[in-house]
């Protein structure tokens, strides 16, 4: 039975999967840092470790992301959209649309009925719709990025924001605090602008039921229910939302070892 490896080099995580047989074994999450090659193989040795495997166990390695072309002891590199379809796919076999909100941008993608892609697109020029956001809202706020979500959950009146830009969303979120909005509020608002910005792009590529949400913004119960809402219908979120591209690579490293 063999073993492959998926890595995914993100912009601030760094993840990496084992499968075997086409099932997941481990997989692990680690902050890419400054050294994306040093991220790739700090987390591919982490999901390894987990199952006492070493990298003369694998099969074979496919690496995807920011830094995956970096991953020197990967056999192969795929794109971290087609990686993304394959994990959802994989995931969701019903899903057709699916929303992938990063740290740096967020993205639109559209499947067809193979989980292959057949649009998308994405926002990478603007950090209204990411997770840049939600970090700079933490800062303004004084709490953690994981705190956001459950706590915007308790707001009685979001607060509407006049613009959907990070940058300058942050001055008016501090306007807002000086005229005594509460955090939630302010919380519960910031996740409908991104919600907006985000189902643009959806209704850009064609929004096709199912839907999904993954990369880091589906950790955030606040904001999924948020772009449910504008949707106007419920989305499928991973177990574990920031592992889809991994997961991807490891089955295109799979298919790989079938046809060869």
């Amino acid at each position: 039975m063999a073993f492959v490896l998926g890595i995914d080099v993100g912009s601030s995580y760094s993840k990496a999967i084992v499968l075997e047989e086409g099932e997941i074994r481990s997989y692990a999450v680690i902050p890419s840092g400054g050294d994306y090659r040093e991220a790739g193989r700090v987390a591919a040795r982490a999901a390894l470790e987990e199952l006492n495997l070493t990298f003369g166990d694998i099969a074979r390695t496919v690496a995807a992301g920011y830094g995956g072309n970096m991953i020197d002891f990967a056999d192969d590199t795929s794109t971290d959209i087609s990686c993304h379809a394959a994990g959802v796919h994989y995931l969701f076999p019903s899903v057709k649309t699916v929303m992938d909100v990063g740290a740096q941008y967020s993205r639109a993608i559209r499947l067809d009925d193979e989980g292959r892609i057949a649009n998308f697109i994405m926002n990478e020029k603007c950090a209204g719709g990411s997770g840049k956001f939600l970090q700079v809202a933490a800062r303004i706020l004084g709490i953690k990025v994981s705190e956001i979500g459950e706590l915007s959950l308790t707001a009685q009146k979001a607060v509407e924001f006049t613009t959907g830009c990070a940058v300058f969303a942050e001055s008016e979120a501090v306007s807002r605090i000086s005229e005594g909005a509460s955090p939630a509020d302010i919380l519960a608002g910031i996740h409908n602008a991104m919600a907006s910005k985000i189902v643009t792009l959806v209704i850009r590529v064609g929004l096709t039921p199912d839907c999904a949400v993954t990369g880091g913004g589906a950790m955030d119960i606040g904001l999924v229910k948020a772009i449910g809402r504008e949707l106007g219908t419920s989305v499928f979120v991973p177990e574990e939302p920031r592992i889809t591209a991994a997961l991807g690579a490891a089955l295109m490293a799979r298919e790989t070892l079938k046809t060869s």
